[in-house]
This record gives C-alpha cells, sequence and structure tokens, in this order.
C-alpha cells in the first residue's frame, strides 16, 4: 500500500508539474484577457504587473494602430483601452451601445510650439492669448510648420481637427453640417510638415525632423513627456488654444460581459488614489480621481472643452477634405470681378477692402481662418465688355499678395458687362488648369453687380458648359456674389446648374461674402 500510495502520489506532482507549466502563471487564479489597446496606452506597460499581482487579472495588451477607427473584433478581444471612443461611438453605435466604460485619465489635444514661434504669434494678438485662429493664420503665412498624426488613423490627429475645425466655425456648440460645407481649414492645413500614423509614431517624426517643423499638435501629456527628455534642441512651449480643446479621457471598455468581475476589478484599482498617482507620474495625463493632487505641470486649466460632433457625416466631411496629409494638392481660386463703370466709387471701394480682409488685414477670427494661404494659386480677372486684365499670383509671401491687390486697385473700367463671358473664360481657364493637374480643387468665384448686356447669352454659357469635358463640369463650381442690381435668379441659376451656391451681399458686405464661400468646392 505504501508503494502505490508512493506512485499514486509521483503521479499526482507530475500531473500537477505539467498543468502549472501550461498555465505558465504558477498555477494561480490569474484571470487573462486579450485587451485592443491604442498605441498611445504601451506607456502603462510598467503598471500592468502590479496590476496583475494586486488584482490576479492579468491584461495582455494588442496595440493596434487602427484601434480608435476601426470596430473592435469582440471575436478576439475581452476589452479595448483607448485614448478615445468618440469616434466609435459616433461611426458605429450599434457595435459598441451599451458596453460599460470608465475613464481613466485625461489629456487634452494642444500646441507645442518652439519659443522663437510662441513669441512671434503673441506679440501679433492683444493679451497673448493664443486661438486656434492664430495657428490657422500663423500656418497659412508659413510662420507655423507643424506636425499632427493622421487623423484618419490616430485619436489625437481626430481632436484635433475636431478642435480646430470647431474653432473656425465660431458657433461654440457641436459642429453641425452646414458648419463643414465649406472647408475652412485649407490655410491652417497648409502649415502641416510632418506626419506620423499614432501619436507616439509622430512624436519620433518629430525628433528627428526638427528642422522640418516648429509646432507639434498633440496630447498635453506628449509634449509634457517629450519636453522632460533631452530629444529636444528646444523645449516646446505648450499652447492651450483660448477657444477650446478636444479631452481624451482613455476608456477602458466592457467587450466581453462574461469578464464583468474582473472588468469592476481592474477598473476599481486604476481609480484608486495611489494609482493614479502613478499613472500620472508615467504618463504625465490628469487624472479622473479629483481627490489627487496634481503634479505642478498639470495645474494650468483646461479652460473651454469642444463638444465632439454628434452627425458622422460631420467627421466624414472633415476627413474626406484633410485628404491624405503625406500627398498635399494644392487649390485654385479664380475671381471674376465686374469692373463696369457701376463699380465705380464706393462699390470699387468694399472689393478692395474685400481683398485686403482675405490678404491679411481682417484681424478677426473668421478673418484668419479664411485668408489666402502659402501655396494658393489665385488668378483675379477684370472684365466689363470683354476681360481686361488677368493676373495669376501662387501666394509665397506678401509680395504675391501686393501684385494681386494692385490688378484689383487698378482702374480701367469696361463700359458693359460681359457676366456669361467672364465666366465662360473661367471655365476655360479651369479646364486647362484641370488638364495639367487632375487632383486639383478649382472653383470659380463671380461677382457682379449689374446685368448681362454684352457678350455671350446665358443660354450660349450654358451651351457651352455643356460641351465641357464630364470632369472639369463635375469638379469646377461657380459662386456668385449677388451685389447692387445684378439679376439674383440669373445668378441662383447658374449656380444651382454648376453645383455651387449664390452668396447674397446686399444683406451684408462683400467682404463677408467672400469670407462666407471661402473653401466651398
Amino acid at each position: 500500500m505504501r508503494r502505490g500510495a508512493g506512485l499514486w502520489a509521483l503521479c499526482l506532482a507530475l500531473v500537477t508539474t505539467l498543468l502549472t507549466a501550461c498555465s505558465g502563471d504558477g498555477g494561480d487564479d490569474t484571470v487573462r484577457l486579450r485587451v485592443l489597446a491604442g498605441p498611445d496606452l504601451a506607456v502603462l506597460a510598467p503598471l500592468l504587473e502590479e496590476l496583475r499581482d494586486e488584482t490576479g487579472v492579468d491584461l495582455r495588451l494588442d496595440h493596434r494602430a487602427d484601434a480608435e477607427t476601426k470596430t473592435p473584433d469582440r471575436d478576439n478581444y475581452d476589452l479595448a483601452w483607448l485614448s478615445s471612443d468618440r469616434y466609435l461611438r459616433l461611426t458605429d453605435k450599434s457595435a459598441i451601445r451599451g458596453l460599460q466604460r470608465m475613464p481613466t485619465m485625461t489629456s487634452p489635444v494642444v500646441i507645442g510650439l518652439k519659443p522663437d514661434v510662441a513669441r512671434k504669434l503673441r506679440a501679433r494678438v492683444p493679451g497673448g492669448r493664443l486661438t486656434w485662429a492664430d495657428i490657422a493664420d500663423g500656418a497659412a503665412t508659413g510662420t507655423v510648420r507643424f506636425g499632427m498624426a493622421d487623423p484618419r488613423h490616430a485619436g489625437s490627429g481626430l481632436a484635433a481637427l475636431v478642435g480646430v475645425a470647431t474653432a473656425a466655425a465660431g458657433t461654440g456648440a457641436a459642429l453641425r453640417p452646414e458648419d463643414v460645407s465649406c472647408d475652412r481649414l485649407r490655410g491652417f492645413r497648409s502649415g502641416q510638415t510632418l506626419t506620423g500614423d499614432t501619436g507616439p509614431a509622430l512624436v519620433d517624426s518629430y525628433v528627428d525632423h526638427q528642422g522640418e517643423a516648429n509646432a507639434l499638435i498633440t496630447y498635453e501629456s506628449d509634449l509634457l513627456a517629450l519636453n522632460a527628455t533631452d530629444r529636444l534642441d528646444d523645449r516646446l512651449e505648450i499652447v492651450r488654444p483660448q477657444d477650446g480643446m478636444v479631452l481624451a479621457d482613455f476608456p477602458l471598455l466592457l467587450l466581453n460581459p462574461a469578464h464583468r468581475t474582473a472588468y469592476d476589478k481592474v477598473t476599481q484599482w486604476l481609480r484608486r488614489d495611489s494609482v493614479q498617482r502613478q499613472i500620472m507620474r508615467h504618463t504625465l495625463r490628469r487624472p479622473v480621481n479629483t481627490a489627487v493632487t496634481r503634479d505642478p505641470r498639470l495645474r494650468e486649466p483646461v479652460g473651454n472643452a469642444l463638444f465632439y460632433p454628434d452627425q458622422p457625416a460631420v467627421v466624414a466631411t472633415l476627413l474626406a477634405d484633410y485628404g491624405d496629409p503625406d500627398r498635399r494638392t494644392t487649390s485654385r481660386v479664380v475671381f471674376l470681378l465686374d469692373f463696369s463703370g457701376s463699380m465705380r466709387g464706393t462699390r470699387m471701394a468694399a472689393l478692395r477692402e474685400a481683398f485686403a480682409g482675405l490678404s491679411g488685414a481682417d484681424l478677426s477670427a473668421s478673418g484668419k481662418f479664411t485668408r489666402f494661404y502659402r501655396g494658393e494659386r489665385l488668378t483675379a480677372v477684370r472684365f466689363g465688355g470683354r476681360v481686361l486684365e488677368e493676373k495669376t499670383v501662387t501666394v509665397t509671401g506678401p509680395r504675391d499678395l501686393t501684385a494681386l491687390a494692385d490688378t484689383v486697385s487698378r482702374g480701367g473700367y469696361g463700359d458693359a458687362t460681359a457676366v456669361w463671358s467672364a465666366l465662360d473664360h473661367g471655365y476655360r481657364t479651369a479646364a486647362r488648369e484641370l488638364a495639367a493637374d487632375p487632383d486639383r480643387s478649382v472653383s470659380l468665384v463671380l461677382m457682379t453687380d449689374g446685368e448681362n448686356n454684352a457678350g455671350l447669352s446665358y443660354a450660349e454659357f450654358l451651351r457651352r458648359h455643356r460641351a465641357l469635358p464630364a470632369a472639369v463640369r463635375d469638379a469646377v463650381h461657380t459662386y456668385p456674389v449677388h451685389f447692387g442690381e445684378a439679376d439674383a435668379g440669373e445668378l441662383r441659376r447658374v449656380a444651382a446648374r454648376t453645383g455651387g451656391r449664390m452668396v447674397d451681399a446686399a444683406g451684408s458686405s462683400l467682404s463677408e461674402a467672400f469670407k462666407e464661400i471661402r473653401g466651398c468646392h
């Protein structure tokens, strides 16, 4: 019996050893959960072992670049831990409806500026409190050259895009489709020189190419952490835009309800005072537990937290307009300007004022978002009974804008108004432009204060328009500005026929009318 008992004990020991080896965790009761994680969560790796030891839950994080823009695969993951789940909640509500979520830390999307650039921008702003509009204005002039993660993939990039677009709309509310019907961010985008598929990749790209950019738009925590290293030639001054920021709250989502008990253990542990302090030290993100005293670097108020859009079409439009940050194409606008005799005097003064505003004289927030920007190709066509003068510039600096303004400022009025001949001229210009660069955005702005009394008839213009290549008809839209005694009905019809829309300057001013259609396409 003793011999049999000994063999039995040996067999039992061998089985136990084999089972322990297969469990890989000493035979304890550890629960292993598969976690879909954004790249921004990698910095928490040092805490996960402590989490396992204290809760018995082992989180196995799978860091994926598309974690925040792709519906989580519940068959392969038990939890999701993202910088933000706003995009998923907006675009795929059915996939994550009812999921348990718990914020674990917060960080706003802010701007890091090299000190010399920050000084230049602050010198132009009363009080020195910078806004997204000031950053957009600096980008349009070439003063600000920034890096930002690709908003099609990275949470920080999308949050930045939403933030600057919300500021551009100027409503103080969540963006609506009408707020993004025209692209107000082209000047802002013209300043982007670096990108990355993820926030960490962007930071690495900036470190490796500090001569190509003087600003970095990302989470506050990324900038604070970068400033704490010896990787920078110049530490970045952190700007929290006065017109508001989008906050990330790094939620932990329960995908598999069978692990609710383990999930509760994890979230309770993460929100402990002591753990929140550790998270703050490791990540430089703000604690969600208000009982925790903030690091001195995190005591600056966040200020106005901007609303995230609540309509999928808004985000879809923003992303489509933003396009591929690695493949920028410039836009061209052809201004067809009525210089018939009736434009003399106050009307011409209003036109010149409008162009001065678009050239940088308008210091309002809307003016900074709608101004002409570096790289933009602009054509001013003065017409009366025929084309009187045409000037094209590609904006590289003030000299080009001065040349354009000189064309608008010159006299030389016509004795008739050939509206449809001028518009036909604009479409032939656009056709040549698209033949040279099919990806370029081309639009026509037609400003007139009178009725057509020379040149082509409206019917003949339509016949010629129908004869254009389909690529030109579909891509090039006309935006008439109704002014003075012009025929509003005809202008509205041609706008509808060409895919544009008419703006009436009678109730406001030419300056406001031109700003209203800036970026329309």
